[in-house]
């Protein structure tokens, strides 16, 4: 089974981006437990109405509905619509940049992205540590969910039998 794994990084080596910071993502093409990079993903260039929206709340130092600086403005975290201080509900359209991979790893990811991401079946990890050990630590994750075999140390087994 082939798949394709977002990695937040400014060089390659370490994953030192957060989700929002992040200027664009290495795709990582996996096959059979191997893995190659295959693209860049420029995210400068991706805007949509929710990220624009976001840009001027943290510029106008309003306070939001919870008293936070730099916030929405809006009447509270929870309005009716259902986006509270995130808008209503639009997909970043980071998120959209990396719709067609099966997980994303950054330094950081907020909760509203990470809700997103779950929407569209994306796994999402916050991790601090190389690329090359994420990548090996995933894709050994992701091969033990494929293959249907058990999380539990072997030793851990063996004892209860």
């Amino acid at each position: 089974m082939s798949y394709k794994i977002a990695v937040a990084s400014s060089d390659g080596i370490h994953i030192d981006k957060t989700f929002g910071a992040a200027k664009e993502f290495l795709i990582y093409e996996v096959t059979d437990e191997a893995y190659v990079k295959s693209e860049v993903r420029a995210a400068e260039e991706v805007r949509n109405a929710a990220d624009e929206a976001a840009q001027p709340q943290k510029e106008s130092g309003l306070q939001d509905g919870c008293g936070n600086t730099g916030g929405c403005g809006k009447d509270g975290c929870n309005s009716q619509t259902g986006g509270g201080c995130s808008g209503g509900g639009e997909v970043s359209g980071k998120v959209e940049l990396v719709s067609d991979c099966r997980s994303i790893v950054c330094k950081k990811i907020g909760f509203h992205i990470q809700k997103q991401l779950e929407r569209k079946a994306i796994t999402s990890f916050d991790v601090d540590c190389t690329v090359e050990e994420a990548l090996q630590k995933i894709t050994a994750y992701f091969h033990k969910v494929d293959t249907h075999q058990s999380f539990r140390r072997a030793s851990v087994e063996n004892h209860n039998t």
